[in-house]
């Protein structure tokens, strides 16, 4: 059954959390904890719907979209940075530089949490930098986590488009923040299931399918 789909209402609000984390997490590490319930939602959501927490329920992401994205740059994403040979060695790399830096916390809670509320900083900061300098979700196009869900979950959840309905107006794409084409969005594991294109289409020619 077809199924329109639209920015969650609380989906520009999250952002405020990354901020928390970021800021007040400084001086209360047990905050970074709270990145662990982030990996843990988009791991049991990935292999159902891939990349969907990217585009609703990413505290990041609707930082970038709603807060950064007022002063963003509106460049296109470089390609480059999609590729998986860009991606992957990313992945390995700050994943364990986080593992080792874990494995030196000696298992006490704050300096764990403190770890994670470094990395939340750290990929933050290269985010927003990425985002103004750029587009806004560049730094979605290898996110650590968001690389996870594409292995996952590709295939899963795909936007479908009538073609009958389809006039080629390109509103779709040119409301998409990951900068994928409309021949892309449709079977690009990287599609992160805003429905912003669904909203957007004059002609009600887009959907998602489960």
């Amino acid at each position: 059954m077809e199924e329109v789909e639209v920015v969650l209402k609380i989906t520009p609000y999250l952002g405020i959390l990354v901020v928390i984390v970021s800021i007040i997490g400084l001086w209360f590490p047990i905050l970074g904890y709270f990145l662990l319930i982030v990996f843990a939602t988009l791991l049991l959501i990935a292999p159902f719907r891939g990349r969907w927490f990217c585009g609703n329920l990413c505290p990041r992401g609707s930082f970038m979209d709603f807060w950064v994205g007022r002063m963003a740059g509106k460049k296109r994403i470089p390609k480059i940075l999609r590729s998986l040979w860009i991606r992957i060695p990313i992945f390995i790399l700050m994943m364990g530089f986080m593992g080792y830096r874990l494995l030196n916390t000696q298992g006490l809670v704050n300096q764990i949490g403190m770890v994670f509320v470094i990395m939340c900083i750290t990929t933050t900061a290269i985010a927003v930098v990425l985002g103004i300098s750029i587009a806004p979700r560049t730094w979605c196009t290898f996110c650590l986590m968001g690389t996870a869900q594409r292995i996952i979950g590709a295939g899963k959840y795909q936007l479908q488009i009538d073609t009958e309905k389809c006039i080629e107006c390109g509103k779709c794409e040119k409301v998409c923040p990951m900068n994928l084409k409309i021949l892309e969005i449709t079977d690009n594991p990287d599609c992160i299931k805003c429905g912003r294109c669904v909203e957007a289409c004059p002609k009600n020619a887009l959907s998602f399918k489960k």
